[in-house]
């Protein structure tokens, strides 16, 4: 057995309890939650008593719905491999209820569903409602639940799990809050965000927090600055009634990449329980220096694709893209500069750059270091960068300056690279991880209430500055490049975007 994989198994099962998954038909249920479950049922990581009920407004038998299910999870490139015998049994845990979730009816049937899996259970009417349908029914849902009781803990736990974006603006995020809760307790509130339940993004608090030796140097004495990119080599992919709305604010920055920022630049919390992290979080949030609209142009950069080639194949442009505006204004590119007002990270820049039709699909995360004060040796004296690639090929690598074999004293830089892969295990999905913590009431990876209005709060200057005003320099950077030039200006002099 690989020594690697020792302890990679939850020691703890969640209580007895139902899932129930409104919008259970829909594509992000397909793709990855129905996977993400069902590999999480087949390695009994949730206990001995468990069962699903699908919610949707398409009528369906629990039959159909099962077939449906089934279907998913052989097609579905998130599913594990699957056990002899698995799905029928996993097939006898699916339940389903259909109607229109701004009346009763819908909730009243949940509601006996539940019923029924405590008779089944033996035990406590635990569940767990996961939101997977459009933002617009994130409000009609949870009134309809509380309005049928269906929040009160007194016979069993309740916890509701909801799909970003959470909210469109910063007003919309506060209205959406007060209006969640009204029905629930913030502790009953589980906002997903799934990059979070990556590996790599939870290795980034193992490596900061379990280390001796990163943690001395993680400051303004040795950090030159921080780069967070997420690339993506894809366009609309049919997406362009959301895209067009949403853009690549909301559709990445302000929630993704700003989680992924805290989690670099928090101080170390005092334990790691979701209260001391997320307050961690939070702090850092409160720290970064404001954006407001008249300042945008000084530190943000937003762009558009234009036709181009990407992997020998020429792609059109965002205008060109089906059902998107000829004129649209909307933003597929975006790169910003924070600065931390705080001891650590005085004077150290985090650039942070987004976009669509790049050259590949990469996130990473890459801390630069200062280069050494004095040159000893011939050549140019180059800065050592510590990254993690949050995806693909996910594990972390340190680059430095080594001398070369040989009579001169030459250096070259060279990298030392740990992949997860090592471990000889492939990586759960992200959505596996998160399902199972709320299931545990454990709300470490999720953002709490005051993490999403700051990050709304940062990202609310340049909506301002940019929405509704044309952008007469759009497309402004061709699909297959890096994105728009002036975003090389944003790192100002001595600095570059790293090469992916």
């Amino acid at each position: 057995m690989n020594p690697f994989r020792n302890g990679m198994r939850r020691s703890r099962a969640p209580e007895p309890a139902t899932l129930v998954i409104f919008g259970a038909t829909g594509d992000l249920s397909r793709r990855k939650l129905l996977p993400a479950v069902f590999g999480l049922w087949q390695d009994g990581l949730l206990g001995s008593a468990f069962n699903i009920v699908g919610v949707g407004r398409q009528e369906m038998t629990d039959e159909q719905f099962r077939d449906y299910a089934l279907e998913a999870l052989k097609t579905s490139k998130e599913t594990d491999a699957i056990q002899p015998g698995s799905l029928e049994k996993f097939r006898d845990l699916l339940y389903y209820e259909y109607g229109d979730f701004a009346t009763d009816e819908v909730y009243d049937r949940v509601g006996k569903q539940l019923d029924e899996a405590e008779n089944a259970h033996g035990g406590r009417k635990n569940a767990v409602f996961y939101l997977s349908t459009p933002p617009s029914l994130f409000e009609p849902i949870s009134n309809g639940l509380g309005r049928l009781g269906l929040q009160d803990e007194s016979e069993g736990w309740r916890r509701i799990i909801i799909e970003k974006p959470f909210g469109t603006t910063l007003e919309s995020a506060r209205r959406l809050n007060d209006v969640i809760h009204a029905v629930w307790n913030e502790s009953q509130v589980y906002r997903i965000d799934h990059y979070l339940g990556k590996e790599t993004v939870q290795n980034l608090m193992a490596i900061r927090f379990g280390n001796a030796i990163f943690e001395p140097l993680w400051n303004r004495s040795y950090v030159d600055h921080i780069q967070i990119t997420a690339a993506e080599d894809l366009g609309l992919e049919g997406r362009a009634g959301y895209y067009e709305e949403a853009g690549i604010i909301r559709d990445m920055l302000q929630n993704h990449l700003m989680q992924l920022f805290t989690l670099v630049a928090m101080e170390p919390p005092v334990a790691f329980d979701e209260g001391a992290i997320r307050d961690e979080k939070v702090k850092v949030l409160r720290a970064v220096k404001p954006i407001p609209a008249s300042q945008v142009r000084y530190s943000a950069v937003r762009g558009q694709y234009g036709p181009g080639t990407l992997a020998g194949e020429r792609v059109p442009g965002y205008r060109e893209e089906p059902n998107v505006a000829p004129q649209s204004s909307t933003p597929t590119y975006v790169a910003i500069k924070l600065e931390v007002d705080n001891w650590r990270w005085q004077g150290v820049p985090f650039f942070i750059r987004t976009g669509k039709r790049l050259p590949k699909k990469v996130t990473e995360i890459a801390v630069v270091f200062k280069r050494p004060p004095l040159g000893l040796f011939p050549g140019g004296l180059e800065r050592n960068v510590l990254a993690f690639r949050i995806q693909p090929d996910e594990g972390v690598s340190l680059k430095f300056s080594s001398k070369t074999p040989g009579q001169e004293n030459q250096l070259r830089e060279v990298t030392m690279d740990f992949r997860y892969d090592a471990f000889g295990a492939g990586l759960e999905s992200p959505y596996s991880r998160l399902v199972l913590d709320a299931m545990l009431g454990d709300a470490t990876l999720f953002p709490r209430e005051d993490e999403v209005d700051h990050a709304w709060q940062l990202v609310t200057g340049m909506l301002e500055a940019w929405e509704g005003k044309p952008a007469e320099e759009f497309p402004n950077y061709a699909a297959g490049s890096w994105g728009p030039e002036a975003a090389d200006e944003l790192m100002g002099p001595d600095r570059r975007w790293r090469r992916l």
